[in-house]
Parts: structure tokens; C-alpha cells; sequence
């Protein structure tokens, strides 16, 4: 038996044990995550490759080992004993190796040093792919052959402990939007079971900053009604309610007094879930709120537990004001090494913009004059699009510079990326080059002169652009049904995910209703019509200008020119269609619908991610049961506003009618020309016949 004492030194030892197993806030279980590189497979030519890849590390994670996995593929010409691959992070080489002596896919698993490891991270993979000449010398001539492959799927895989987060604002929104937290659904929006129209604003609006933010493109963050919020340990929970609708037990963390005249954000963690609640007496406080929430700069410089908002609270997010003009780099770009280097960089329009003709590329650059200037030169490349080449001159190597036009009539959409391509080539290079030279840098002062012109298509490619201004969704009216169920919320979960990934902005304006508006709404604002015939009284109304409509009895949609549709299909798909607004013309309605509000979800399934509306180029989408979509054009005139399609025409061929013009006054001067010689000659034949006469 133990006696008092020893029973005491264990009990000691054991409560001491714990206190330290908790330093640091920590969790002791080992968690993983795979971070998937958003990569296409991408082939690399030329003797030396290049790429670059970039992934995040969380500030909240105490790493334990990082691996980054990669697919990838050599030319079967390539000499498995002289070409060899070499992995750099944030700059610093650490790791080297050569492809296996086998055809197809191959896959390495290299562990990165946790040293090198920061917040935003780039792995840089360098390839020489070479075929050895003979014992003595590399045959460094660039052929077709010389190729590295980089498959999609390559990913880098942690594996780490989490910190708790700290009674800070800061602190529970960067676990909130982490990676992790956001793809392990662990984070949530929460508002009451039947919301208030404010409540449901002020929770799309939130949900709305949140997709801006995030960064992967397959998961989103839901908005749940209060009875299915299930909280766990480790959800991070945005509980946005007005204080007289909070559950009793978050209500009672936030005094009366402090929400008489303005809204609270505060933390509160509890064993079953950490939350942040958001809540104010009225609408507009809510909302203001909720903007606050939806500013990342704003909750990022929050070092507090609790943040008081008023009306007169700045939570507008900043704007650059760059005149169409957009910087490629905003630090020096160095590209090293011998043969074919590229470097790349996106631009990003405003999302109710497209690109028009007169858009250049001004690039400043210098290099390093130990090149054979007889063969090195610069490309610069709009996504696939050649805009055109320089020579690369020993005068010019400290200071060299381009300007290169878009061809006319090419289409670039909201974001692409602008390539810049040098070839360095060295004189009487005879051996492998994993040098440091020759170089080439981009500098600073090279930018993108874009002109814009705002999208003027009623169709699936500029959604949600066309619901957009000035980087914001634009007077939203939003239709919904008076009584709203789960799959309801996840249908407008999908719709403010995508509109959120598109919006730079959180003062655009948003606003729900549960009948028809009033005619100044449908006239001016943009309308969205969630909903069945038999919950949402819009979609009664609507049948006759819908391009899928309902049958006289509405239990199912019935068959058009389009498609032929079975009876029961009819009244299990889904749809989303975007009409012209019966009340106005220039202005268009997005009606998701189906005969069931499970139905209505399928069609919004659709309209969730940039990379599946971007699969649409019509202006009708039908979903099944089997998640098949089908997408169907029904306009013959796509444009939203005619007139100003009209301009637009005459405006790009303004040369073409200029000179239309010239030849037409040509051929009038000229024929008036012939019409005097011939009048001349008639009055002289005339003349002479009065003479012989006489």
C-alpha cells in the first residue's frame, strides 16, 4: 500500500504534469492537413525548366513536419544520370534528386525544413533536362524533347498541433477563416430558426466578407438555423442574432446597457464550441455589425475580446484606385539561370468589368551582359496570347524596356494572367547550367494599362458580375420563401458564396423579402427569386417569362423547344434561370426554382463556385437528381442594354466608318464629277447642232 505521503507526491507530480502538457495553449492530439496546390498539369520545355507553386502554413498551427508530395513526369529521352530536379522554399535550396529510370507519372514524397517554413510560402521546382553528348560534354541544344511535366494533385501535407485561440477578436476570426477549420467544417454561421430580414442580412453579409477571404475553392462556410448548429468542441461558431432573439445563454455575456445604442462583437468560448456573437437592437446596427465582421483588415487589427460598433463606425473595406492602370510586381522579380525562364503575374479587373480594345503591357527590365545577345530576347504573353518579342542588347542590359498592345478583339475576362518569357542564352556554354547566371529582373514600374468596358451580357458568363458595381453586389433584392427550412439556408448559402467570391467590397447593399416588391424595386434593383410555386408566390407570378415553366397544376416543370421532359423528372429537377425583368428591361431576374425546395438547392449547387459557373455559357441551367446540369441559351439578343450595344458597335468600327464615309463622298464627288462632263458634252453637242441648223 501507498502510504499518505507517496499518494501525495503522485497527486503532486500528476496535477504538475498536466499544468505543463497545457503551455502554450495547445492541443495535444496530432492533426493533418493537405493543402492541394491549385495547379493544372502544366508541361515545362526547354533544357532548364522552372515553376513556382505557393501554399499557406497557418499562424495557429505548431508545425511537427511538413511534406510536400509531387507528381510529376520527364521526357523518356531525357538522361536519368545527368537531369536532375532541385526544390527551393521561400528562395533557399533544400532538397536535389534525379527522376527514376521509368516512362508515365512518377511520385516523390520530400520533407520540408520547418525552418524554412513562413505564412504565405514559395516552392520553387528547377529542372534540368539534358542528354548527355558524350563522357565529357553536355549537349545543351533545346529540342522538343527537353520537357518536365507538373501534374495536378501535387500537394503539401502537415501535420501539427493547434493552438487554442486567444480572447481576441484577431484571434478567433483567423481560426474561423482558416483552411483547416473551413474545409473540416468547423466553422459556422448561426442565426436564429426563422430570422428576422435583418438577421438574414446581416449573416450573407458576414458570409459574404468570409468567401472573399478564403482561399480554397472547393469548400464554404454555412449559414444554419439556430436547432441545427450542433456545436462541437473545436467549431468556431459567428452567432449573428439582434439581442432580443440570442439564446439565453449568449445573451447573458452581453450586458443591455451596451447595446443601447450600438452593436457588440464579442468572443465567448465554452467547452462546446468557440463563438463570436454579433448583435445589436436594430436592422441597421446589425448590418453595420456584420460589414465590421466582413472587413479582414478591420477584425485582423482587433486585439480584444470585445469590439463596441456604432452608425458612425468606419467598416468599409479599402479600395485601390488604380485608373485602370495595375501593377505587375511590387518587388524587384529576378529570374536566374540559362535557357528558357518565365515568370508570371495576375491582374484582376473589377468584377462588373470586361476588357475592351487599347489594352498594353509596359514592361521595364535589366539582365546580365554575359549572354549571346545574337539569340536571347523577351516575350511577353496575356494568357495563351503572344502580344510579341524583344532583342536583348548588351546597351540595354541595365535598363531595358517594352510596350506591347492586345490584339483587338481579344477576350481576357475578369482576371488573367500576363507571362513574361526570357530566353538566356550564353556564349560558348558547354557544360550543365545550374548557375546563378545569366539573370533577367523585372522591375517594379511595369504595368498594365487596361481598358475596361462594363459587362453587358444577360447570361451565365457574367454571373455575378452583372449584379455588380463598382466591386460590390448591387441593390440585391432578394425573394425568398416566408417560412424558410435547412435546405433553404444552404441554397442562400450557395448563392452569397460565389456573390462573395466575386465582391471586393462590403458596402454593397442587400436586402430580403418574403413577397413580391414594390414596383420601384423591381424596376431599379437586381432580383433574386429563390423558392417554389407553392412557397414564394414570385415564382407563380414569373411562370409565363420563365424559359422552363411550370405545368397549369405547377407540381413539375413540363417540356420546351429545349428539352423534352418526363413527367416525374419534371418535378424533381432544379432550375436557374436568368430572364429579363418583365418591369424593366435593361435589368435581369435570377429565378432558382423547383417544384420542392430540395429541387431549388440543385440548382443552386450551380451557382456555389467560380469553377462550376464557369462550366455555363447560356442563360438556363437544369439540375438532376444525379447532379447531371444541362445549360441551355434561349435569348437571341444576349445584351442587357440594346442602345448601348449599339454605341458599342459603332464606337470599335469608328475607323471602318470613317473610311466608309470617305469612299462614299468619293463616289459622290466623282460621280457628280461625270454628271458635269457629261452635261458639259450634252450642252456642246446641242450647241453644234443649233449651228449647222442656221
Amino acid at each position: 500500500k501507498l502510504s499518505g505521503i507517496s499518494k501525495l507526491i503522485i497527486l503532486t507530480l500528476t496535477i504538475l504534469l498536466m499544468s505543463l502538457v497545457g503551455v502554450g495553449q495547445v492541443h495535444a492530439e496530432d492533426l493533418t492537413y493537405t493543402q492541394n496546390f491549385q495547379n493544372d498539369t502544366t508541361t515545362l520545355s526547354g533544357k532548364s525548366t522552372a515553376t513556382s507553386m505557393y501554399f499557406t502554413k497557418m499562424d495557429y498551427w505548431n508545425v511537427k513536419k511538413a511534406t510536400f508530395n509531387f507528381n510529376y513526369q520527364v521526357s523518356q529521352l531525357a538522361d536519368k544520370t545527368t537531369s536532375d530536379i532541385t526544390l527551393s522554399m521561400n528562395g533557399v535550396k533544400f532538397y536535389s534528386f534525379r527522376p527514376e529510370h521509368k516512362s508515365g507519372f512518377q511520385s516523390k514524397a520530400v520533407e520540408i525544413p520547418l525552418e524554412l517554413l513562413q505564412g504565405t510560402n514559395k516552392l520553387e521546382i528547377k529542372g534540368q533536362i539534358l542528354n548527355k553528348k558524350d563522357a565529357k560534354n553536355y549537349d545543351l541544344a533545346q529540342t522538343p524533347a527537353n520537357w518536365l511535366t507538373v501534374k495536378s494533385g501535387s500537394n503539401v501535407n502537415f501535420k501539427y498541433e493547434l493552438k487554442d485561440p486567444e480572447n481576441t477578436l484577431h484571434s478567433f476570426y483567423d481560426h474561423f477563416s482558416g483552411e483547416d477549420t473551413v474545409t473540416n467544417q468547423h466553422s459556422k454561421i448561426v442565426t436564429p430558426d426563422q430570422p428576422t430580414k435583418g438577421e438574414l442580412t446581416a449573416s450573407m453579409t458576414a458570409l459574404a466578407g468570409e468567401s472573399r477571404v478564403i482561399t480554397t475553392d472547393n469548400d464554404q462556410i454555412n449559414v444554419v438555423q439556430n436547432t441545427n448548429m450542433d456545436a462541437t468542441k473545436g467549431d468556431y461558431i459567428l452567432y449573428v442574432a439582434k439581442y432580443d432573439n440570442l439564446p439565453k445563454a449568449l445573451k447573458q455575456e452581453i450586458s443591455e446597457k451596451d447595446v443601447e445604442k450600438r452593436a457588440v462583437i464579442k468572443t465567448h468560448y465554452t467547452k462546446k464550441g468557440d463563438y463570436l456573437i454579433v448583435t445589436a437592437k436594430t436592422d441597421g446596427l446589425l448590418k453595420k455589425a456584420a460589414q465590421f465582421f466582413a472587413n479582414s483588415e478591420l477584425m485582423h487589427q482587433t486585439d480584444k475580446s470585445k469590439e463596441m460598433v456604432s452608425s458612425l463606425t468606419n467598416t468599409f473595406t479599402s479600395e485601390i484606385q488604380d485608373e485602370g492602370k495595375y501593377q505587375l510586381t511590387n518587388a524587384i522579380d529576378k529570374i536566374k539561370g540559362a535557357g528558357h525562364r518565365e515568370t508570371s503575374y495576375f491582374v484582376t479587373l473589377p468584377n462588373d468589368r470586361t476588357n475592351a480594345d487599347g489594352s498594353k503591357v509596359r514592361l521595364h527590365f535589366r539582365y546580365s551582359k554575359n549572354l549571346n545577345f545574337k539569340r536571347s530576347l523577351v516575350t511577353v504573353y496575356v494568357n495563351d496570347t503572344t502580344l510579341g518579342s524583344k532583342k536583348l542588347t548588351a546597351a540595354k542590359a541595365n535598363g531595358d524596356e517594352v510596350t506591347l498592345e492586345v490584339p483587338k478583339g481579344t477576350s481576357l475576362g475578369n482576371s488573367f494572367e500576363v507571362r513574361v518569357a526570357f530566353d538566356l542564352e550564353m556564349k560558348d556554354q558547354e557544360i550543365s547550367d545550374n548557375s546563378e547566371t545569366p539573370w533577367a529582373e523585372v522591375d517594379t514600374n511595369s504595368e498594365m494599362k487596361v481598358k475596361s468596358e462594363k459587362s453587358n451580357d444577360l447570361l451565365f458568363t457574367n454571373y455575378p458580375t452583372i449584379f455588380m458595381k463598382n466591386q460590390t453586389y448591387n441593390n440585391l433584392a432578394v425573394v425568398i420563401p416566408k417560412k424558410l427550412t435547412a435546405i433553404d439556408f444552404k441554397s442562400l448559402t450557395n448563392i452569397f458564396n460565389l456573390m462573395g467570391a466575386y465582391a471586393k467590397s462590403n458596402t454593397g447593399k442587400i436586402k430580403f423579402y418574403t413577397e413580391q416588391p414594390n414596383q420601384d424595386t423591381m424596376i431599379n434593383d437586381n432580383l433574386i427569386v429563390l423558392g417554389t410555386p407553392s412557397n414564394n408566390a414570385m415564382i407563380k407570378s414569373l411562370n409565363k417569362d420563365l424559359y422552363f415553366k411550370y405545368s397549369d397544376d405547377y407540381r413539375g416543370f413540363v417540356s420546351n423547344e429545349k428539352l423534352s421532359i418526363e413527367e416525374d423528372y419534371g418535378k424533381t429537377i432544379g432550375t436557374a434561370q436568368l430572364i429579363r425583368s418583365p418591369e424593366n428591361s435593361k435589368k435581369g431576374i435570377l429565378v432558382l426554382t423547383g417544384a420542392t425546395p430540395e429541387a431549388s438547392y440543385l440548382a443552386s449547387t450551380q451557382l456555389n463556385f467560380k469553377k462550376n459557373i464557369d462550366q455555363f455559357t447560356g442563360d438556363a441551367i437544369v439540375v438532376d437528381q444525379n447532379n447531371t446540369h444541362y445549360s441551355y441559351r434561349f435569348k437571341k439578343n444576349k445584351y442587357i442594354d440594346r442602345n448601348l450595344e449599339h454605341k458599342r458597335t459603332i464606337s470599335k468600327n469608328s475607323q471602318l466608318i470613317i473610311y466608309l464615309g470617305i469612299v462614299f463622298l468619293a463616289l459622290i464627288v466623282i460621280g457628280f464629277g461625270v454628271y458635269l462632263v457629261f452635261r458639259k458634252q450634252a450642252m456642246m453637242n446641242g450647241g453644234r447642232k443649233n449651228a449647222k441648223q442656221k
